[in-house]
C-alpha cells in the first residue's frame, strides 16, 4: 500500500478549503458566479502557495457539470462529476498543464497552440495552464502574444510563476495578475493543527509553531516538514525532537545570550556560543531565533500595552520577552537587532561560523559604554555641567583677571558612579578666571606649570593647576532639530547655517584636504558640530561617545594647531544639527537629485522610454 504525502493528500479540491489566500478565491469567486470571466489569468508568488491548486480548481469551476450532469459555470465544483474527478486524477483531456522549466522553446509553445483551434472534447472550455512561465524564451513569449491576446472564447489560458519580474510587459498586460501571499506563521499553525488531528498524530503545540515558523509561508513546505518530523519521532511531534531536527537553537539560549548581552556579561556571552559549537547548533539558526525575539521586544517597548494582552497558552515566550524588554533599553534592542539581521551575512565570510557568531555578539559589547573602562580614565577630564559647578566639591576661589593662567580645555570623559566614589586624592580647588556670564558653561581645564628649581639646580613638572574657565555655547537642538537616522531627509528642515558652522565646516573640508586628519580623528571631526569657541578652547558637540577617543582627539589638537588654530578642545556629548559630514550628505543629496532632475528631463531619455519601454535602473545614476 502506497503512501500518499500530506501534501498532496490535504491539497485543497475547492475554494473554501483554500487557506491563507481569500484575497485571491474572493475576487475568482465573484467573477464566476457573475460569470465575468477573463481569457487569461497570471498567478504569482513564492513556492508552496497554492498556484497550481488554484488553477486546478478554477478548471474544475468552468468545467463542473454538476452531480446530475447538469450544472454549469459555478464557484463551487461538485468534486464527483466526470470532469471534476479527472481534473483532480490529472487526465482531463481538455485541461493541459506545460512545465515551461522543461519546456520553454518555441516549438513546445507553438505545438500546444495548435490545439487551441479545436474545440473542447468533453469540457465547456480547454485550459491551458502553464507553469514558471517565466522560464520561457523570449522567442516562445512572442509566439503565444496573438493567441494570448484574442484567444478562442472556449479557450482559457491559466499561467503561473515565481518570478513575475522576469515575465515580458507584453504579456502582463493580455493578464488578470493575482498576487498569492506567503501565509503567516499563526496560519500555517492552524492549518498544520487541523491536519494533524485529521490523521490522528499527536503533537505538542510548540513542535507545530516551530514547524510553522520554518515553513517560510509556504504550505507545502510546512506539510513536507510535518511528514519528516512525523518519521523522525516515530508517530508523535514533540518539541525536542523537531527542534533537533530542523536544528533549531532552543529559546533558553537565545535568551541568555540576550540577558548577557543587555547586562554587559561578555564570559556568558563567549561560554553560550562555546555550548552552541558543542551541541552543533546552527549559528545562522541562532541569529534568525535571535531577531525573531529582539523584534518582539522592540514590539514591547514601543506598546507596553501588548504585554498585558500576551497569551502564556499561545506563545509560552511572552513573558520572558517582555522581562528582556524592561531590561534592554530601546536603543540597544535596535543595535542588536540590525547586528544580528546583518550578521548572518557574515558567517559565510568567516573560515568559522561560530568564531563569526560570537564577533558578532561582542560588537553590542565594543560598542556598549563598559564601566569598566570608564573607571580608568583620568579623573580631571570632566566638563562640569552646571550642576556640579553649583556645588563643586572644594572651594572655589576668584582670581584677578591679570593672575589667571592660559586656559588648557581636556575632553570630558563620562565616568561611571563607580569612579566617582572611588577613594582619590583631595581635589584642587578650582578657580574661576572670570565670573560665569548667562549662555556660556564653566570647564574644568589643566595647565602644566613649572615647579621652582630644587636646591639641586635642577626642575621638575609640578602638579597641574586646575582653573574653572567659562566657555561660550549654543543651546541644545530641539527634538523636531534633530533627524532620527531612519528618517529621510526630505522630512526635516534644511541645516541651519550659523558663523561657528561655516568655520568648522572650512576648517574640517582643508584638514580633510590636506590629509592633516585620518581614520578616528577625521570622524570626530566630521561628525562634531562646533558649539563654542574663546580665544584658546573650542567646546565640541558629538551624538555618539565612542567617537570621544583620547588618540582622536589628540591627533586633532595636533592637526589644528599645524593649521594655525593654537587652541585646546573639549567635547561634550548631545544632539549634532550642523556637522560638516551633516553638510556633506546634504550637499550630495542634492546632486544626486539634480542629476536625475536632468536625466528625467531629457528628450532623447524621454523619447527612449516612451517607444522602447527603457527604464533606467534604479542606483546606477550617479552626478559627475
Amino acid at each position: 500500500m502506497s503512501y500518499l504525502v500530506l501534501a498532496r493528500k490535504f491539497r485543497p479540491k475547492t475554494f473554501g478549503e483554500m487557506v491563507g489566500q481569500g484575497h485571491v478565491v474572493q475576487a475568482l469567486e465573484n467573477a464566476l458566479t457573475t460569470q465575468r470571466l477573463h481569457h487569461a489569468y497570471l498567478f504569482t508568488g513564492t513556492r508552496g502557495v497554492g498556484k497550481t491548486t488554484v488553477s486546478r480548481i478554477l478548471a474544475k469551476s468552468l468545467n463542473c457539470q454538476g452531480p446530475d450532469g447538469q450544472g454549469g459555470i459555478t464557484a463551487t465544483p461538485c468534486g464527483v462529476c466526470q470532469a471534476c474527478r479527472d481534473i483532480d486524477a490529472g487526465r482531463f483531456v481538455d485541461y493541459t498543464e506545460l512545465d515551461a522549466a522543461s519546456n520553454r522553446g518555441v516549438d513546445e509553445v507553438q505545438s500546444l497552440l495548435e490545439q487551441a483551434v479545436y474545440k473542447p472534447v468533453q469540457g465547456r472550455f480547454k485550459v491551458f495552464m502553464i507553469d514558471e512561465v517565466h522560464m520561457l524564451t523570449n522567442t516562445a513569449f512572442n509566439a503565444m502574444l496573438k493567441t494570448l491576446e484574442e484567444p478562442p472564447e472556449y479557450l482559457k489560458f491559466v499561467l503561473a510563476t515565481t518570478d513575475p519580474q522576469k515575465v515580458p510587459v507584453t504579456v502582463l498586460s493580455r493578464c488578470l495578475q493575482f498576487n498569492l501571499r506567503p501565509m503567516a506563521p499563526e496560519t500555517v499553525l492552524e492549518h498544520l493543527t487541523a491536519v494533524l488531528q485529521t490523521e490522528s498524530v499527536p503533537a505538542e503545540p510548540q513542535a507545530l509553531r516551530l514547524l510553522a515558523r520554518a515553513a517560510r509561508g509556504s504550505m507545502r513546505d510546512a506539510l513536507s516538514l510535518t511528514d519528516q518530523a512525523i518519521a523522525f519521532g516515530n508517530g508523535e511531534l514533540v518539541e525536542a525532537g523537531v527542534r533537533q531536527m530542523l536544528g533549531s537553537v532552543d529559546r533558553g539560549h537565545v535568551f541568555r545570550l540576550i540577558e548577557a548581552l543587555a547586562q554587559g556579561d561578555g564570559k556568558t556571552v563567549v561560554e553560550t556560543s562555546e555550548a552552541l559549537r558543542v551541541d552543533g547548533m546552527s549559528a545562522a539558526s541562532t541569529l534568525e531565533e535571535m531577531t525573531a525575539v529582539l523584534q518582539a521586544m522592540a514590539v514591547l517597548q514601543a506598546v507596553p500595552s501588548r504585554a498585558e494582552a500576551a497569551d502564556a497558552a499561545t506563545d509560552p515566550d511572552a513573558a520572558d520577552t517582555a522581562r528582556l524588554a524592561a531590561l534592554m533599553p530601546a536603543d540597544e534592542t535596535q543595535l542588536l537587532y540590525s547586528l544580528c539581521l546583518h550578521g548572518r551575512g557574515e558567517l559565510g565570510l568567516a573560515p568559522d561560523e561560530y568564531a563569526a557568531l560570537t564577533m558578532v555578539l561582542l560588537r553590542l559589547l565594543a560598542f556598549k559604554p563598559s564601566s569598566a573602562a570608564a573607571s580608568t580614565a583620568t579623573p580631571e577630564k570632566k566638563t562640569l555641567n552646571e550642576a556640579e559647578a553649583a556645588a563643586p566639591q572644594a572651594p572655589v576661589r576668584a582670581v584677578p583677571p591679570a593672575q589667571a593662567p592660559a586656559p588648557v580645555a581636556r575632553p570630558p570623559v563620562e565616568a561611571p558612579a563607580a569612579a566617582v566614589l572611588a577613594p582619590a586624592p583631595p581635589a584642587p580647588a578650582v578657580q574661576a578666571a572670570t565670573p560665569v556670564p548667562a549662555g556660556h558653561r564653566l570647564a574644568v581645564v589643566d595647565e602644566p606649570r613649572q615647579a621652582e628649581p630644587r636646591s639641586g639646580g635642577a626642575s621638575g613638572d609640578a602638579p597641574a593647576k586646575v582653573v574653572g574657565v567659562p566657555i561660550r555655547v549654543q543651546p541644545p537642538p530641539s527634538a523636531r532639530d534633530t533627524p532620527r537616522p531612519d528618517e529621510p531627509r526630505s522630512a526635516f528642515t534644511p541645516i541651519p547655517t550659523s558663523e561657528d558652522g561655516d568655520f568648522w565646516y572650512a576648517t574640517v573640508t582643508q584638514l580633510v584636504a590636506a590629509e592633516a586628519i585620518t581614520a578616528l580623528a577625521r570622524e570626530l571631526a566630521l561628525q562634531s558640530q562646533l558649539v563654542g569657541r574663546d580665544t584658546d578652547q573650542w567646546l565640541l558637540r558629538i551624538e555618539r561617545e565612542t567617537l570621544n577617543q583620547p588618540s582622536a582627539r589628540e591627533k586633532l589638537t595636533a592637526a589644528l594647531n599645524g593649521a594655525g588654530h593654537n587652541v585646546k578642545l573639549a567635547i561634550e556629548v548631545g544632539g549634532v544639527i550642523d556637522s560638516p559630514a551633516r553638510r556633506n550628505k546634504q550637499a550630495a543629496d542634492e546632486r544626486q537629485r539634480l542629476a536625475e532632475e536632468a536625466i528625467m528631463s531629457d528628450p532623447e531619455v524621454q523619447a527612449l522610454m516612451r517607444d522602447f519601454d527603457a527604464k533606467i535602473v534604479p542606483g546606477t545614476l550617479k552626478p559627475a
